[in-house]
């Protein structure tokens, strides 16, 4: 059985460039923090995988501070400041702030104080797209960097979050953008590295992957791939409706991530379709992987007033640059399948 993975929220296969570039730092075998001509050597792909990261995402003239992860990046930016945001949230932005911002039936969440406030710029389960106000003091960018078209240095926030693992990249590696001139307070302290913001010896293998993956997401957005995975969201999307007209898809008519694809079939699980497509060998989610093993209904959804038995039965497909038309269609195929001897058995 060949498998398809539609499951790139989650976590995307590793990008040649990046895996190129992380066998060469295994090479470097210096600590950055050294003075000697190895940790020079090491320093100078440490700054310059900086540079590239700052050059990908449009934050030239900001601060790039590398972390292990968006969820320790999140941690970073949010702790401690007082910040208020939706329950539509990444649950590692929600665990430093206050829930209590407004979300519309179309995800749209209203920041009334962008300067204390925190918000995605695409939802992982929806992928909705948010029209961010200027000032906000975090965004978190981990979904939308390398599909859709940004600049840090555009946005006007105070802090960005970014991933690797998320655009072709290492796991474990992420970073904090600063605009120049912020200062927020280092959660993890001792040696004083990453300008004093963050202590601990960088990860410059998972650094240089990270760096090399972002700039060959760069160039994927600038060549129009991403147009081309929406238009194969946009012909699954068609072929799902075909077979069950009772679908719901989330978000549909609103901006949202090319190649996210968020659908309630009522009445039926997710976790079950999930595993019914898993078996068929088809990789989805029904929601956040860091949710993942949760039976619970999406809190997103939820805060979008779908209620309790709707919001449990959602799936997310997301697709890639790997994707195939003929992926999309057997999936389709097989899940209007699932989804009719369901109905027989729920009758």
């Amino acid at each position: 059985m060949t498998r398809a993975y539609l499951d790139w929220n989650a976590t995307t296969p590793l990008r040649p460039e990046a895996r190129a570039a992380m066998i060469a730092a295994m090479d470097v075998v210096g600590n950055p923090s050294s003075v000697h001509a190895e940790g020079r050597a090491a320093k100078a792909l440490l700054e310059r995988a900086r540079g590239q990261l700052a050059e990908a995402v449009g934050a030239d003239g900001a601060d790039i501070v590398f972390t292990g992860s968006a969820t320790e990046s999140a941690a970073f930016a949010c702790a401690g400041r007082g910040l208020h945001c939706a329950m539509v949230e990444h649950d590692a932005v929600k665990a430093y702030c206050t829930v209590d911002l407004a979300v519309s039936e179309a995800g749209e969440v209203s920041a009334p104080n962008p300067a204390q406030s925190a918000l995605q710029l695409a939802n992982s389960e929806t992928g909705i797209l948010q029209d961010l106000q200027q000032g906000l003091a975090v965004s978190d960018l981990t979904q939308a960097f390398g599909k859709v078209p940004l600049a840090f240095n555009w946005l006007g926030c105070d802090a960005g979050l970014v991933s690797a693992h998320k655009l072709g990249g290492p796991k474990g590696a992420g970073a904090v953008i600063l605009r120049r001139g912020v200062d927020i307070a280092a959660q993890i302290k001792g040696g004083g590295q990453e300008m004093g913001r963050r202590a601990g010896t960088e990860n410059l293998i998972g650094i240089a992957g990270f760096a090399a993956a972002a700039q060959a997401a760069a160039r994927d957005l600038a060549n129009g791939v991403w147009e081309e995975v929406a238009q194969l969201r946009n012909i699954l999307e068609k072929a799902l409706s075909s077979a069950a007209i009772e679908t719901i898809f989330v978000g549909k008519g609103e901006a949202r991530l090319p190649n996210t694809l968020c659908l309630i079939a009522p009445g039926w699980k997710g976790e079950t379709q999930v595993m019914q497509m898993d078996l068929a060998g088809f990789a989805i989610s029904a929601g956040s992987a860091c949710s993942s093993g949760k039976v619970r209904a999406s809190q997103v959804l939820r805060a979008m007033g779908y209620d309790e038995a709707l919001a449990a039965s959602a799936i997310r497909i997301s697709l890639g640059p790997e994707t195939t038309t003929d992926q999309v269609l057997r999936f389709a195929d097989k899940w209007g399948a699932l989804y009719r001897r369901h109905k027989e058995r729920a009758a």
